[in-house]
């Protein structure tokens, strides 16, 4: 950002403060505040319960994520892709290793075994991070319950990744060319006894949290986000699908494996207040599990039928000795958990180490849109909106 530029936002910022008339109050809301999930700071405008402004104040979390790419081969960041949404790995590796993949030029030579071992780690990743989503949501607007059913269905989840990868939250299995080491042994055997208990608990929770009357009284008609301003503001994922548009990077760019497999997009229909509200958001959520539920019996069937392990197979084979794409710009992306993610890539053509990497996190441009939802709720109202739009602060900062 330009110094200018900078100067011009910080007087924008002082003059909203200066122009607070006598019985507003200024409240700060964070950087340590349960109801922000992570350290995120909002200053408030308030007059008695009405928010009058909400401007977020970010930058707490700094994860130095371009500059570790930059003095790093393409291989050594992918451990680093880890600690950008943190909750969804798995999701962050994909997109980057199917970048450099491209660039490379051997997208085409990964086995299909590969394609479908990441895709199901990847889906298996999305459901534990929309678990924490709801059940952190649940206890923000008040409801204990929820948030431990989530975090023991999670359990499960983590306990395949770990056994899969060796590590519980970030994973380094997606690597370039291949994956650290294919499934153990029983991993698509025990898999598909966890959808089979999943499956039942879904309802469970859809009868304890979507259709109770309380939440659906502090989420509908709260934090509506109209389709055109989530457009404009770029936001994506479940925020924008839940404004109604069937907007899914797995069926618009159809990577990897997600071409060949059965599954639909669900948008937010305003089913319990207007299209684009809190409990649409929440809704959009609950079925993106499903179908991810879906997508990972499909997995498992192509897994263990004609994509079946063979004593000879080794996941490792296609990896190239040495990481040098060609000189050129690139930009891959890919749907993760929160959204659009993208890395922009420019190499030289002589070195392993990018000469420039940048990461769009669609929790920035997710979380950007909330000064302009929030205008005129209450406090308690502005709790649910931030919930709704589930953010991690290590991809907002990166």
């Amino acid at each position: 950002m330009s110094n200018s530029k900078y100067e011009e936002a910080l007087l924008n910022y002082n003059k909203k403060i200066a122009d607070a008339s006598v019985e507003d109050m200024v409240l700060n809301m964070g950087p340590q505040h349960p109801s922000t999930h992570g350290v995120l700071r909002l200053e408030l405008i308030t007059d008695g319960e009405i928010v009058k402004e909400v401007i977020p104040h970010i930058g707490y979390l700094h994860r130095c994520f371009e500059k570790h790419a930059e003095s790093l081969t393409y291989q050594q960041t992918i451990p680093f892709t880890d600690r950008l949404d943190y909750l969804a790995s798995m999701n962050n590796s994909h997109a980057f290793v199917m970048g450099v993949e491209r660039m490379m030029g051997i997208d085409k030579d990964i086995p299909k075994r590969i394609e479908y071992i990441r895709v199901l780690v990847c889906e298996l990743n999305r459901i534990a991070s929309h678990l924490i989503a709801i059940g952190t949501y649940g206890i923000d607007i008040g409801a204990f319950t929820p948030f431990l059913w989530c975090f023991r269905d999670r359990e499960h989840i983590m306990g395949m990744l770990e056994w899969a990868s060796g590590s519980r939250m970030l994973y380094n299995y997606i690597w370039v060319g291949g994956l650290f080491y294919d499934l153990p042994v029983g991993f698509e055997e025990r898999c598909r006894d966890f959808v089979e208990y999943f499956k039942p608990k879904m309802v469970e929770l859809n009868q304890l949290l979507t259709d109770n009357q309380v939440f659906i009284s502090r989420t509908a008609k709260v934090g509506i986000l109209p389709l055109d301003v989530a457009i404009n503001y770029g936001c994506s994922g479940p925020m924008l699908r839940a404004s109604g548009l069937k907007w899914d990077l797995r069926r618009i760019d159809n990577y990897s494996a997600y071409p060949e497999l059965d599954f639909e997009i669900p948008i937010g229909t305003g089913l319990m207040g207007k299209v684009g509200d809190c409990w649409d958001r929440y809704k959009v959520r609950v079925d993106e599990i499903e179908q991810s539920v879906r997508i990972v019996e499909q997995c498992l069937d192509r897994l263990q039928k004609e994509l079946k392990r063979t004593p000879d197979f080794d996941p490792r084979a296609k990896m190239p000795r040495k990481t040098i794409p060609k000189a050129q710009d690139y930009y891959i992306r890919c749907e993760g958990a929160k959204g659009e993610l993208g890395f922009y890539f420019v190499a030289d053509g002589k070195s392993e180490i990018p000469t420039r990497v940048k990461a769009r996190g669609p929790s920035f441009n997710n979380l950007s849109v909330l000064p302009e939802i929030s205008k005129g709720v209450l406090i308690a109202d502005l709790i649910a909106i931030v919930g709704s739009i589930d953010f991690v602060l290590g991809e907002v900062d990166r």
